[in-house]
């Protein structure tokens, strides 16, 4: 089977309102404004906290810093006024991780440490200590032993990569192709099956995850998103190599695929069959969505296979948001209308943002309270929202952090039209 029927949950008959996905956006923005603390973090929610004693975060994933950076977003794309000022609150998010950081030591990480914070605080204010900061976070972070996005280099280039793009300064180019370097490096051959993967030392394991979050499809899509930065004959290697091992490790069901979270069964023999972000189908379409249309029929046949099984399973009783919920799954039905230009993808991400709202609401009035995270909560969905009323396909904070231009959202699909 190619996905976990208790994972997910039957999709709501609601046809697609662009009036009351402008409404939740602003709703989402208010109330997430409205619990905003004196120390400019957030209030945990329950099924995001571990502990009672843990620190509010201020990082990407879990933190202010992503908060903060979605909310801009939102203003700047349009969607939304605000009563706070992102870019005069994130220099205070900055001190306090370093004061009382989020996982007990400052770390480089992304998603998880100084990188991410660093990288919006550039951002939004253009903070030439951040940005000297930030290179040093990336140096320092190259050789993590994890090997994944979260912890690790295939996160924090990313970071390198975005300012490259922003300053055209020549250290970003070379940090980014350092890390290019190491990745490469320890990107092996593995016989059975027949491809090239990672292996990450992770949480005292040793294993090879394929998945967006931890593994091979976060890792690729690192190196895809700077393949241009490549020398030819490397960057064909990169698309064979991304083929191979999506080919040799797929599972197919009649006109579904999807990619199981290891290599390895775990030591109950068992393998979950995961359809979120983070772990099968919709990373590994996020991920590799922008390897050019055409170059690899079995990758076009592969992505549109998992974007079949997505549909099928249906939205993640989770909830809405975009590891692990239903917001993520359904930017893979984004990437796949961009990608092929097919509007049943666009019309499949709407089914899944409207019953994204439903869940969001239930979530508030369950837990009294609304969540406040980029990745897990209530910013992800709202910019999640907006992109199915503009049809624009970004993942926040990770595939871009600007408003995007009107050459990136799909063909005739604006805010004018998203009705």
């Amino acid at each position: 089977m190619l996905f976990e029927p208790d994972r997910h949950e039957p999709l709501l008959d609601s046809a697609w309102d662009a009036e009351r996905a402008h409404a939740a956006i602003r709703t989402f923005v208010a109330d997430t404004e409205d619990a905003l603390g004196a120390d400019a973090t957030w209030p945990w929610h329950p099924l995001d906290r571990e502990s009672e004693m843990e620190p509010r975060h201020k990082s990407m994933y879990l933190g202010a810093a992503g908060v903060l950076w979605a909310l801009w977003y939102l203003r700047q794309v349009g969607a939304t006024a605000l009563r706070i000022d992102p870019p005069a609150l994130i220099a205070r998010v900055h001190a306090a991780y370093l004061s009382e950081p989020d996982t007990g030591e400052v770390v480089p990480s992304y998603f998880l440490g100084e990188a991410g914070i660093l990288l919006a605080h550039w951002r939004m204010n253009g903070s030439q200590e951040a940005a000297d900061r930030l290179a040093a976070a990336v140096a320092k972070n190259i050789a993590h032993p994890a090997n994944e996005p979260l912890w690790a280099a295939p996160g924090t280039m990313l970071a390198a990569l975005h300012m490259l793009r922003w300053t055209g300064e020549a250290r970003w180019r070379e940090l980014y192709l350092d890390n290019v370097e190491y990745l490469w490096r320890t990107w092996l051959p593995r016989q059975d099956p027949h491809c090239h993967v990672w292996t990450q030392d992770l949480y005292g394991q040793i294993v090879q995850y394929l998945g967006a979050a931890h593994g091979f499809a976060g890792n690729a899509y690192a190196l895809l998103r700077g393949a241009d930065l490549m020398p030819a004959t490397q960057r064909e290697t990169l698309f064979d190599r991304c083929v191979e091992t999506l080919a040799a490790t797929a599972i197919a069901e009649g006109d579904g695929v999807n990619w199981p979270p290891t290599l390895e069964p775990t030591s109950a023999g068992s393998r979950k069959m995961l359809l979120q972000w983070c772990h099968g189908a919709p990373g590994i379409v996020t991920a590799f969505a922008d390897v050019p249309r055409g170059r690899s029929r079995e990758l076009d046949a592969m992505l549109v296979g998992a974007g079949n099984a997505i549909w099928r399973a249906g939205p993640l009783a989770k909830g809405p948001g975009l590891c692990h919920g239903t917001a993520g799954n359904g930017y893979a039905f984004l990437k796949l209308h961009r990608r092929t230009g097919d509007p049943v993808w666009l019309d499949r991400a709407r089914a899944f943002a409207m019953h994204a709202i439903g869940q969001g609401e239930r979530a508030r009035r369950q837990h009294g309270q609304g969540r406040y995270t980029l990745w897990t909560g209530d910013p992800g969905l709202a910019i999640y929202l907006w992109h199915c009323l503009t049809g624009a396909s970004d993942l926040p904070g990770l595939d871009a952090l600007d408003p995007p231009s009107p050459a990136t959202i799909a063909p005739g699909r604006g805010a004018a039209d998203a009705g």
